[in-house]
């Protein structure tokens, strides 16, 4: 009976523990979905640019003394423009190539960035430690630090931000008609080259806020991107191809089968689990939870 009490007074503990980390894994999944819905390319470099993220956070800290909630402000800008830089330089030529050679070309880029900063900055284990990291908020059964909340609530904004330009700016409207037909789009005066660099550079930058937000509550080495990337998959897989509605879905599934399989089998497992879920999506429904739509329902 007390085994029983124990489990179900850890229930409030275990989903706000969800709703916060989903929140952050949304912000990682919604750029690779963003990616894959108007370009078609499959970004293997995508947890790259997180530890890239966390670098930037780490060496910000270190060496400036700037609060990681002001380094996105530095960010914002830093990753648009390595967006831009990485997709003139590696994807721009092989936009129109077959996925094989996309995919090679990831993976290739995903390799090239983990060794330059294994280079760069060593495999050691860094951290960011803030005044406020060891602060814990306590909401009446829940507790949870500083850290979480502040990452939570940047990555709710967005995600909500992105959703809101996709949906009713002009250049949204652009991506998706692009995304639905780029050769029907092409035809109508549309600079889908133009199209293709703001979408992949939008996607580096989620990923590159992502990191930042990330800094305070993991280790930063050479690949922990690996483990984001990951997770990413899953989540595109299990909310449906291109659909960014069903990324959030799948952040916060994803997250709950992290928190709650911590809880029960213990953290060593939660990779295990990612990749057993991850099967399993791919046996039962291989077009994820919301089907293959398309991508004329990207942004809705």
């Amino acid at each position: 009976c007390r085994r029983r009490d124990t489990s179900v007074s850890a229930i409030p503990q275990l989903l706000v523990s969800t709703i916060l980390l989903g929140g952050v894994y949304a912000l990682i999944a919604v750029g690779l979905t963003l990616i894959f819905g108007v370009m078609r390319v499959v970004n293997f470099a995508h947890g790259e640019f997180v530890m890239l993220g966390m670098y930037l956070a780490f060496w910000a800290f270190a060496l400036l003394a700037l609060d990681p909630y002001v380094t996105l402000f530095i960010a914002l800008p830093v990753f648009f423009v390595a967006g831009l830089a990485s997709y003139r330089l590696v994807m721009r030529p092989v936009i129109h190539a077959s996925h094989n050679v996309q995919i090679f070309t990831t993976v290739g880029l995903s390799i090239a960035l983990q060794n330059v900063a294994l280079v760069l900055w060593t495999g050691d284990f860094r951290f960011v430690r803030t005044e406020y990291y060891s602060v814990v908020v306590r909401l009446g059964a829940t507790a949870f630090n500083v850290s979480q909340i502040a990452a939570f609530a940047v990555a709710v904004a967005f995600t909500a931000a992105l959703f809101a330009f996709m949906r009713w700016s002009y250049t949204g409207k652009v991506m998706r008609a692009t995304a639905q037909d780029g050769q029907a789009a092409g035809l109508m005066g549309i600079d889908t080259d133009r199209i293709y660099a703001l979408t992949w550079a939008i996607g580096i930058v989620c990923v590159g806020v992502a990191g930042v937000l990330l800094a305070p509550l993991y280790p930063v080495y050479p690949t922990v991107g690996i483990q984001f990337v990951l997770i990413a998959y899953v989540v595109v897989v299990l909310g449906g191809l291109g659909d960014m509605a069903g990324a959030l879905l799948g952040s916060l599934i994803v997250a709950a089968v992290e928190v709650v399989g911590s809880y029960v089998i213990g953290t060593a497992w939660k990779e295990v689990l990612y990749l057993l879920l991850f099967i399993a999506i791919l046996l039962v429904r291989p077009a994820g939870l919301f089907g293959q739509r398309g991508a004329e329902q990207l942004g809705t």
